[in-house]
């Protein structure tokens, strides 16, 4: 599964310019968690996260018992260039999902832009790696079933999915044939985990 098969398209940028509350407006009525930000050549230059937007801009409420003292509070930042995450690493649409599954986990980060050379075309967020993981296993089977019909015809796969994990019998026995079943069913979204055996008795 790749970046291109489950990023958000087409991706809504921002400049540096932008206004802190017509930005945090944008993220909010889109439902989004983030936006990359770009330069006036829509080349991407950092992103913003709804945590960048509210950081001290949420003002303590003063009829708080423990409050801190407010009266030399500084301005709070106002544009997005004030607050944005810059240089930001963008993946390609050809990125392996799961790397970049494992780079949110690892770098603690929500959102990554996908750029296709200089332009960015697509984000994907924790969200969308969530989407792959509930879709429901008929789904992905017929999924798995279509992969494998194109590359061996019918009636020579037999094909279950419980919990995303596929299990593939193949009435053949060719280790090359059961290597690319493999490689066809990991590529669906929502697999988890693939097995692949011979079952001699499947031969029609």
């Amino acid at each position: 599964m790749r970046a291109k098969d489950i990023m958000t398209t087409p991706v809504i940028t921002v400049r540096a310019g932008a206004s802190i509350k017509e930005t945090s407006t944008l993220l909010a009525t889109h439902g989004f968690t983030a936006a990359p930000v770009t330069d006036e050549d829509d080349r991407l230059i950092g992103i913003v996260t709804e945590a960048d937007l509210i950081k001290d801009r949420i003002l303590p409420d003063p009829r708080s018992h423990m409050i801190r003292d407010t009266s030399h509070h500084e301005r709070p930042p106002m544009t997005v260039g004030e607050v944005m995450t810059t240089p930001v690493e963008g993946m390609t649409p050809g990125a392996d999902a799961a790397d970049l599954a494992r780079m949110m986990v690892e770098e603690g980060i929500r959102s990554i832009p996908i750029v296709d050379g200089a332009a960015v075309v697509g984000i994907v967020s924790r969200r969308d790696l969530l989407r792959t993981l509930i879709r429901d296993d008929e789904t992905i089977a017929a999924d798995v079933r279509h992969q494998l019909r194109m590359y061996g015809g019918d009636h020579r796969w037999r094909v279950t999915v419980a919990a995303g994990v596929v299990t593939i019998a193949d009435c053949f026995d060719n280790a090359t044939d059961r290597r690319v079943a493999e490689v066809l069913a990991g590529a669906v979204a929502g697999v988890v985990a693939v097995e692949v055996a011979f079952e001699a008795e499947l031969r029609v």
